[in-house]
């Protein structure tokens, strides 16, 4: 169960957040940003979580999708022009949402 300064630190779906060595050493050389689909409710260390999310590139964009292990406490918030990126993100022609594509629409012959 997390503590009231972990819970407050733990992210929220859609949220873009930076991931650095302060949250995992798997980090270290290479920190990433990092949108978050979902907060997995595993049992896991204390102050540790299961992240489920796209790894973004410098503009903003989906380039994988991942599942990270990390130190909640460590997580950062990522750069302002990042997220507004995504606020009121519309579907295009191409079926792309905030950089992703969805899948339905990559199949579209």
């Amino acid at each position: 169960m997390p503590t009231a300064r972990e819970f407050r630190l733990i992210p929220r779906s859609g949220e873009v957040i930076r991931v650095t060595r302060a949250a995992s050493v798997q980090f270290a050389a290479t920190p990433l940003l990092f949108r978050v689909i979902r907060v997995h409710d595993w049992s896991t260390y204390d102050g540790w979580a299961w992240l489920d999310g796209y790894e973004l590139n410098a503009v903003g964009e989906a380039v994988d999708r991942r599942s990270i292990f990390v130190q909640v406490g460590g997580l950062q918030p990522a750069n302002p022009a990042i997220t507004s990126r995504f606020v009121g993100a519309r579907r295009g022609s191409s079926g792309a949402i905030g950089g992703v594509v969805n899948q339905a629409a990559a199949l579209r012959p």
